[in-house]
C-alpha cells in the first residue's frame, strides 16, 4: 500500500508543479517562433524570435546587440493565435497554482490519514484542474504551431523591422517546452484521478475475538 501511494499521489503532485513551473515560464520564452528574413541589414543573420510578448533579434548597427519589440493584445497586428496565448497562458498559470493548491491538501490528507469523507473528491478535482491547466497550454501551442507550419504572415509595424512574410519559419523550443510541460500535467491529473483512498478494515479474526470476549463479560 505504501508503495502505491508513493507511486500514484505524491508523483502526481510532483509532476503536477513541475508541470505548472514549465507552464508558467513558456509564455516568458521568445522562441516560440524562428522568423527567417531576406534582410539583413538591421537584422543579423537574418533570424528574429518570435514569442508570445515580444519579438527579439540581435543587431550590429542598433544601440542595443539585442533588440526586443513588446507585443500587446491590443495591437492591432497582433495575430489572433499570439492574442490568444496570452490570454490562455495566464489563464493557465492561475489555474494551475489552484490545481497545486487542491493536490497538495489531498496528498497532505492521505499522508495523515485523514479521512474527512472528501478526500476521493478531491483528488478528483485536482487531477481535473491539472488536465483543465494542460488544456489551456495545448490550444496557444497547437494553434501556433500550425501557424508555423501553414507559413502564416504577420503584419509587424516599421519600427519593428520584420516585413509581413517571412522567407519561412520554424517551430521554436518555445512549442516544444509547451508540449512538454501539458505531457507532464495530463500524467499529473491522470495519477490523481486513478488514485483510491485506501480504507482499512478490521480483520475478521478480531472481530470474532471482540465477540466472544463481550459474551465472556456478560
Amino acid at each position: 500500500m505504501l508503495k502505491h501511494f508513493l507511486l500514484s499521489p505524491f508523483a502526481g503532485l510532483v509532476l503536477g508543479f513541475v508541470g505548472w513551473i514549465m507552464t508558467a515560464s513558456v509564455s516568458g520564452v521568445n522562441d516560440w517562433r524562428l522568423w527567417y528574413v531576406d534582410n539583413q541589414t538591421v537584422i543579423t543573420g537574418g533570424l528574429a524570435w518570435v514569442g508570445v510578448w515580444r519579438v527579439c533579434f540581435n543587431s550590429h548597427i542598433l544601440d542595443l546587440a539585442e533588440i526586443c519589440k513588446s507585443i500587446s493584445l491590443t495591437d492591432s497586428f497582433t495575430p489572433p493565435e499570439i492574442a490568444a496565448a496570452q490570454v490562455l497562458c495566464m489563464v493557465a498559470v492561475g489555474m494551475g497554482v489552484i490545481a497545486n493548491l487542491v493536490a497538495g491538501h489531498a496528498v497532505r490528507n492521505a499522508i495523515f490519514g485523514v479521512d474527512s469523507g472528501h478526500v476521493r473528491l478531491t483528488f478528483v478535482m485536482a487531477g481535473s484542474l491539472y488536465w483543465l491547466t494542460a488544456v489551456c497550454s495545448l490550444v496557444p501551442v497547437f494553434w501556433n504551431m500550425n501557424s508555423v507550419l501553414a507559413n502564416l504572415t504577420i503584419d509587424f509595424p516599421p519600427d519593428f523591422y520584420l516585413p509581413s512574410a517571412p522567407v519561412k519559419q520554424e517551430v521554436g523550443p518555445g512549442i516544444g517546452i509547451g508540449m512538454g510541460s501539458a505531457c507532464m500535467l495530463i500524467v499529473s491529473g491522470l495519477l490523481l484521478l486513478c488514485y483510491r483512498y485506501p480504507k482499512t478494515k478490521m480483520p475478521k479474526k478480531y472481530t470474532h475475538l471482540n465477540v466472544c470476549n463481550v459474551y465472556v463479560c456478560i
